[in-house]
């Protein structure tokens, strides 16, 4: 029975709860003692929320009552550990921040908790977020639930793991250049990276780039997915990149399917493994079958303009300046591989750093282009499947190191 729980969807768990098919205390206590049983392999859930059974009570209460119950009523949850909570650490993956407790709460913590979520705990990650495995001097390195001795990615690993192996059904990352997207990838799941400002930012760690960066949800359903960001998402007034749009409720579903025009690549410009291609070509025919048209297409400046170049002279550049500061003094403390990227490397040129910001511009001017033409673009996640932990599948630049 606990294993059926904890392999419910979070829409499952929320419709039992209120009909009282399930108790938020049973759902909670089945995740926690899963927890207890899984975790010490996985290493997934590294920080605790105390009073994640007390809350559970509280929440089985207003179900008896009648109470009006949150669309998450009663349903544990995880976030990475960058997410502000007031009272709970939130350390970074880092030595610096590793006794650091915020005085204030996240929005997506916030929202989830209102739409009567209960947080388990927080999971690892890379320090500051800032790498494709999850490992650090404070917690050690996560495994990926399917293959012990390979990595679920980075930076929002420990989060997927914790998804993928059942400890938790729904859960937030963030995302700057694959970091939700690629431990979606190496574990199974969904995971979504909003348009930027969609899901407001504030309260999360660590505050550099934030023109870029994008916090959204990881699940077992596209169903979750959905039910995440509509509790997510919306301006709060505090994030400048978050506009004050209206949110839709993803939830509801269009029937029909609208016709949709689809183009497809089954590299998306760079080298890509062969069975990732695969996958591709299998999720064009799928979409095909359908009913949507769709068409193979390449977009240029994708492989032209070499965005991986572009990107990792920007974050490399802003990301040290930012960590400049936070990391003066201190530089001991820091993991070998950050030490490497951002306090030993020589500092990027000024016309090197210019010309990558005018080209990622381009690229986002050629790219808003395709989307006058087709209403989605499928591609690879990543250009490789999950690789062994310890030994990277990118270099120290972040350029993918492929196998075959």
């Amino acid at each position: 029975m606990h294993e059926e729980i904890c392999y419910a969807s979070a829409t499952q768990l929320a419709k039992q709860i209120r009909t009282k098919a399930l108790s938020p205390v049973e759902v909670v206590k089945a995740h926690l003692e899963r927890i207890e049983a899984v975790n010490p392999k996985i290493n997934a859930v590294v920080i605790f929320a105390e009073d994640a059974l007390e809350k559970a009570k509280t929440a089985e209460q207003a179900v008896t009552r009648g109470d009006d119950l949150g669309p998450l009523h009663g349903v544990p949850y995880t976030l990475k550990d960058c997410v502000e909570t007031a009272g709970l650490r939130t350390t970074q993956g880092s030595k610096l921040f590793e006794d650091f407790v915020s005085q204030r709460d996240a929005t997506v913590y916030t929202r989830l908790r209102e739409a009567g979520g209960i947080l388990l705990g927080k999971t690892n990650m890379p320090e500051f977020a800032l790498w494709w495995e999850t490992d650090n001097l404070v917690f050690g390195p996560t495994n990926n639930p399917w293959d012990l001795e390979r990595t679920p990615g980075g930076s929002s690993g420990g989060e997927a793991a914790a998804i993928a192996s059942g400890l938790s059904p729904l859960g937030v990352g963030t995302d700057l250049g694959g970091s939700i997207r690629q431990p979606a990838s190496f574990c199974g799941l969904v995971g979504l990276k909003p348009t930027l400002g969609r899901v407001p930012y504030t309260g999360i760690q660590p505050q550099t780039l934030l023109r870029a960066m994008h916090a959204g949800p990881l699940a077992r359903t596209v169903e979750d997915i959905a039910l995440g960001l509509s509790i997510m998402a919306g301006t709060d007034g505090l994030d400048i990149y978050s506009p004050p749009v209206p949110v839709p409720n993803y939830t509801v579903l269009n029937d029909p399917l609208p016709r949709l025009k689809v183009g497809w690549s089954s590299t998306g410009g760079i080298i890509v493994e062969k069975e990732i291609q695969d996958v591709v070509k299998k999720a064009a025919e799928a979409l095909a079958g359908l009913g949507l048209e769709v068409e193979p297409i390449e977009i240029p400046g994708l492989k032209e303009k070499d965005a991986g170049r572009i990107s990792t002279v920007i974050y490399l550049t802003e990301g040290g300046l930012h960590l400049s500061t936070v990391i003066s003094g201190r530089e001991s403390e820091l993991t070998d591989l950050l030490r490497t990227r951002y306090v030993d490397s020589p500092p990027r040129e000024f016309h090197e750093y210019l010309q990558s910001a005018l080209e990622w511009e381009a690229l986002r001017q050629e790219v808003a282009e395709y989307f006058t033409r087709y209403d989605l673009f499928l591609c690879p996640t990543v250009p490789m499947p999950a690789f062994p932990r310890g030994q990277t599948g990118f270099n120290i630049e972040g350029q993918p190191l492929l196998a075959r």
